[in-house]
C-alpha cells in the first residue's frame, strides 16, 4: 500500500508467520542492552513462555561477559556450549537465539545433556528434575552454572534466575565462579540483583 506522499506504508501487527521472529529479535537486543550496562533494571516477563525466551538470550548473553581459561576448551576451535541438563524449558527458543553467534571467535552451540556427563560444556543450565548438589558436583572445572531461584548460589551455584517484581533478574555467587577459574566482567556483576562475594 501506498500513502499520498508516495511513501509504503507498513500494516501492524506483521503476518503471524513474521512475528514470534521478530518478537525473539527485539528480546535478544533488550537483554543485551540490559546487560550491556543499564544497572537495576529488568525485564518484564508476563507469561512462562516469554519468560524463558528472555532466560534463554540472558543465557547468551552472560558468555559475552565471562573469560573462561584456554584448558576449558578441547580445541583452539572448539564451540562454546551452552549445555542444558534436567528439564529444558527453552524448546527451540534458545536454538533460535544461539543461531550464527560466536563469541571471542568460537562459534555457541547448545546441547541438551542426557546423563551426568558433561564433558565439553562452558555453561550449565540445572533445569528442574535434577538435583542441584549432584550436577554442581559433576560439573567440574571452568564450567558457568546457572539455575533456578534464590536459592540457586546458596547451593554453590553461580548465577541464579529471580523473578523480582514481576521481572527477570538474576543473583551471582562471585565466589563459585573465582574457585572455578572464570573471571566475570564488572559489567555483569553491575546489572545483577545480588552479588555475593
Amino acid at each position: 500500500m501506498t500513502s499520498g506522499s508516495g511513501r509504503k506504508s507498513r500494516r501492524w501487527p506483521p503476518p503471524p508467520f513474521v512475528a514470534p521472529a521478530v518478537c525473539r529479535v527485539l528480546l535478544f537486543l533488550f537483554a543485551t542492552a540490559l546487560i550491556a550496562g543499564r544497572p537495576g533494571a529488568g525485564l518484564y516477563a508476563p507469561s512462562p513462555s516469554l519468560e524463558y525466551d528472555v532466560r534463554a538470550a540472558f543465557l547468551l548473553n552472560f558468555t559475552k561477559f565471562v573469560d573462561w581459561p584456554p584448558a576449558a576448551f578441547a580445541s583452539a576451535d572448539a564451540p562454546l556450549t551452552i549445555c542444558i541438563a534436567g528439564e529444558d524449558p527453552f524448546g527451540r527458543a534458545i536454538d533460535q537465539i544461539v543461531e550464527g553467534e560466536s563469541v571471542s571467535g568460537r562459534r555457541v552451540a547448545v546441547e541438551r545433556l542426557r546423563s551426568d556427563q558433561q564433558k565439553g560444556c562452558q555453561v550449565l543450565y540445572i533445569g528442574n528434575g535434577r538435583p542441584v548438589a549432584a550436577a554442581l558436583a559433576s560439573a567440574g572445572p571452568a564450567v558457568l552454572t546457572v539455575g533456578e531461584g534464590a536459592d540457586f548460589i546458596h547451593q554453590g551455584g553461580m548465577i541464579g534466575f529471580v523473578i523480582d517484581n514481576r521481572r527477570v533478574r538474576f543473583d551471582i555467587n562471585l565466589r563459585a565462579a573465582i574457585g572455578a577459574g572464570l573471571k566475570l566482567s564488572s559489567k555483569l556483576l553491575l546489572v545483577a540483583r545480588t552479588v555475593e562475594k
